[in-house]
């Protein structure tokens, strides 16, 4: 890989001028591409839980209750919701709602059986639609909030919450991205003294970026992925894309203060540096495509746009910075050479951490072990409306829902309960369901079943007395499928599934819990034989697992600390108590486990570039932590700022990303990278780099050092004699 990495910096190098002439047409063709492509919204659906089969029943007999929906809320501050002017302006703003594209019931609060709150000053509202979640675009969203505010006009508050509405508000500008970009300038100006570096850098990083942005784009419609494809994607592609870029022009620049031409230091900056891109790229790609083992498709398609991203920065690293050192070459060099060359302090700090490797080792785990206390205390779930800042919209409807109707108003269980085609007369068998479970403990409220016009289902509308995200709503939704609903159905021909967004949520929990040991084994597994290729050891790869499941572990800690027990939140404008989403765990592992390998690739690859050259074990690794522990570093605490940045979100999912990912990072490359990874390989010794022989010619051999360039280098003078 090396050699072939240094043949195409050269040539890129050297023909740069057409290179970016080519470059620029496949972005232009990309653009155009992207521009047939749409945007999916978020598909929750979880194939073979309960809710699913109640979301399929629902397709078949009552289509506008397995679409997409959303309740608008209507309140006076004083008289009644009911007197002639406040009715009138809600008719008239329902009326409007009754024209939108796609909606095919609206709830009318003023027929009998009406949702008017019981002091009459609320009105709430249910929108269904025929359109598919999946289908549900912005404008669909700003709409339904543009009609219901008509009824502002006769002195109505209006908020409104659900599927339409958060789509509707969604935050167009790249707050976090911007904020990431401006500390990775600071911090790349800093660490290379030289603006033309940090530009090169930064512009390497974002083409890359760009393009993963416009695939995504053009495959959204195509793929249905997620909307949320697009943040997960900017902020790992703007994270990695800088440190790929970083690691290899600091590499070239350090081969030209070595005295190396331009075209050499770039083939050589290639074969080193930019085969370890190549290794950690694909390390992480693997870890995140590994979501597809899942087998739920919104984290499957999650991760799927993660690779994506992460492919298309290691893609630019190693194609359009070789063009910017041919057309930037000169400008890149240096100014003074001790700015590139080994650290002093890095070389003392490995000295002192090699010199007692084992209390390094304790020291570095007990504290990711006090990081990762709070793990033990971890609660999946799905955090709602309640969780939202005060001012947002759905928040205000939230809270007035909550105080007219109960907390358990904001998700209700809906049951689908299929009847048999040509089964006799049932409604007493519905009236005992019913009955049952307006008995159970816990509920607040049942109404009568529906029957569809084809006679084949019923629909019952289930209120617990219990906010969604609180665990007595889990234990309640538990007592309906496993006692409560089989014993009334028992001796008929009904099935019932539970379902309705609370529940949807906590199936696809259990369903994500159930197939995390597979997916861990799978990431694990694939990362390790990729490292085994790349290092030929056999050791490292194991030892390096063990301690990345540490880091995660950590991670995990931190946001189960700020979010679940409230250390810090208010400075994130969330409160306590939110359980953390169901599928951030996996993410965040599959992104974690693949971000670790990254360092660690950085740093093993120049501790066996030493160890290759004559170093002894501690030597290699002293001389190795003192060449590229500041680029580490300094790549850490910019992949840190990008991913911190998104806590400025104001979407609490994006928080918990941006919080876990940007802490586990600092994590890992502060006590992983830079304490307890020197120090195992100075205990390891020889051993680090022993492989079996029957397992070495099993293996391809994957290259990560640049002795292949020497060997190019003089092909080529042998070439220029003759």
């Amino acid at each position: 890989m090396s050699e072939l990495l240094a043949r195409l910096a050269r040539t890129l190098t050297h023909r740069w001028k057409m290179s970016a002439l080519g470059a620029f047409l496949v972005i232009v063709l990309l653009g155009i591409a992207a521009g047939t492509g749409g945007k999916a919204a978020d598909d929750f659906s979880a194939p073979g839980t309960e809710t699913q089969k109640a979301i399929d029943l629902f397709k078949a007999h009552s289509p506008a209750f397995a679409g997409a929906d959303s309740t608008l809320v209507f309140n006076v501050t004083e008289g009644k919701i009911t007197d002639p002017e406040p009715k009138a302006a809600i008719q008239t703003a329902l009326a409007k709602v009754k024209t939108l594209k796609g909606v095919v019931d609206v709830g009318d609060p003023f027929a009998k059986g009406g949702n008017v709150s019981p002091d009459g000053r609320l009105a709430s509202v249910d929108v269904r639609y025929s359109t598919d979640p999946s289908a549900i675009k912005k404008p669909d969203g700003e709409a339904l909030i543009a009609a219901g505010e008509l009824a502002e006009k006769g002195g109505v508050q209006f908020s409104a919450r659900g599927m339409l509405i958060d789509v509707g508000s969604e935050q167009d500008a790249p707050v976090g991205e911007l904020i990431g970009i401006f500390i990775a300038i600071f911090l790349l100006a800093f660490l290379f003294r030289s603006w033309v570096a940090m530009v090169a850098t930064l512009v390497g990083a974002l083409i890359g970026v760009a393009i993963g942005q416009t695939l995504l784009v053009a495959l959204a419609a195509p793929l249905d992925l997620p909307a949320f494809a697009s943040v997960i994607a900017s902020m790992l592609g703007l994270g990695a894309g800088i440190d790929y870029s970083l690691l290899i022009i600091g590499r070239y620049r350090e081969q030209v203060a070595a005295g190396d031409s331009r075209r050499d230091a770039s083939a050589k900056s290639a074969a080193t540096s930019g085969a370890s891109v190549v290794a950690a790229g694909l390390v992480v790609m693997l870890a995140i495509a590994g979501l597809l083992v899942i087998g739920i498709p919104f984290i499957g398609k999650l991760g799927l746009a993660a690779a994506i991203a992460v492919g298309c920065v290691v893609v630019s690293a190693i194609t359009i910075l070789p063009i910017m050192i041919g057309a930037l070459g000169r400008w890149l060099t240096p100014k003074k050479p001790e700015h590139v060359q080994a650290s002093p302090a890095f070389a003392r700090w490995g000295e002192i951490v090699t010199a007692r490797p084992w209390l390094s080792i304790g020291a570095g785990v007990l504290v990711l072990l006090i990081f990762a206390a709070p793990v033990t205390t971890l609660r999946l779930g799905q955090p709602d409306d309640g969780n939202q800042p005060t001012s947002k919209l759905q928040r205000v409807a939230y809270d007035r829902l909550s105080g007219a109707f109960g907390a358990g108003s904001n998700g209700p269980f809906l049951l689908a309960v299929d009847i048999p085609k040509g089964a006799a007369d049932n409604q007493a068998q519905l009236d005992a369901l019913q009955k049952a479970v307006a008995g159970a403990s816990g509920m607040a409220q049942v109404a009568p079943a529906a029957i569809s016009q084809d006679g084949e289902m019923a629909t019952i509308f289930a209120i617990p007395k219990t906010a969604p995200q609180d665990q007595a709503t889990s234990d309640l939704l538990a007592d309906l499928r496993q006692n409560v609903i089989p014993k009334a159905v028992a001796g008929t021909p009904l099935q019932v599934y539970v379902g309705g967004n609370t529940a949807g949520f906590e199936d696809f929990s259990d369903k994500v819990a159930s197939r995390l040991p597979v997916f861990i084994a799978v990431v694990i597994g694939l990362s390790v034989l990729l490292l085994i290729m790349a290092f030929r050891s056999l050791w490292i790869p194991l030892v390096s697992a063990v301690f990345n499941l540490l880091s995660v572990g950590a991670a995990y800690g931190v946001i189960t600390a700020v979010f679940q027990k409230g250390v810090g939140a208010s400075l994130l404008g969330v409160e306590s108590g939110i359980p953390i989403v169901s599928f951030i765990p996996v993410m965040m592992f599959a992104i974690l486990f693949g971000l670790s390998m990254d360092y660690n690739v950085f740093l093993l690859s120049r501790i066996h570039e030493a160890y290759n050259e004559g170093d002894r074990p501690r030597e290699s690794v002293i001389h190795g932590l003192s060449r590229i522990g500041k680029v580490i570093l300094f790549a850490g605490l910019i992949m840190a700022s990008v991913f911190l940045a998104f806590v400025t979100q104001p979407d609490v999912i994006a928080k918990m990303f941006g919080l876990g990912l940007g802490l586990a990072v600092l994590i890992d490359v502060l006590i992983v990278r830079m304490v307890i990874a020197p120090a195992v390989v100075t205990l390891l010794g020889d051993r680090a780099w022993w492989l079996p022989k029957w397992l070495d010619k099993a293996l391809p051999n994957v290259s990560l050092e640049g002795h292949l360039v020497e060997g190019l280098d003089a092909k080529e003078r042998e070439a220029a004699v003759v």
